[in-house]
């Protein structure tokens, strides 16, 4: 099976804090034969594991370098790259993401109010 998966998916499986849904999203996970992982979803990833769980960049980035390697996820690496550079740097993996695809469609400058996303552009 191909799923597209929502992000409660991954919380779950990498939270394992559900008797109920964990082992049903790890058991998915393992195995669907391609996961497809939106880049949304990766953003709201990050925030929940940040704000909900108390995750540091550095163990999310862990994570997500985990999903990139696995062969059957499908999601665009190189934006998801982009993401966990900020995150390396302590900044914020979404602003990467943003970053990434807007120099990609021809953006010259990446603008923001926060100033440190600017800087780690720069």
């Amino acid at each position: 099976m191909i799923v597209t998966v929502d992000t409660n998916i991954l919380v779950r499986a990498a939270a394992m804090d559900d008797q109920v849904q964990s082992p049903k999203a790890a058991k998915l996970l393992a195995e669907s034969k391609s996961i497809i992982i939106t880049l949304p979803t990766l953003c709201e990833f990050v925030w929940v594991m940040r704000r909900s769980y108390g995750q540091n960049h550095s163990e999310i980035a862990s994570i997500i370098r985990r999903l990139l390697v696995a062969n059957k996820v499908q999601t665009d690496r190189a934006a998801a790259e982009a993401g966990i550079e900020f995150l390396d740097m302590n900044g914020d993996f979404a602003d990467g993401v943003i970053a990434h695809i807007g120099a990609k469609a021809g953006g010259e400058v990446f603008v923001s109010f926060d100033k440190k996303a600017v800087t780690l552009v720069e």
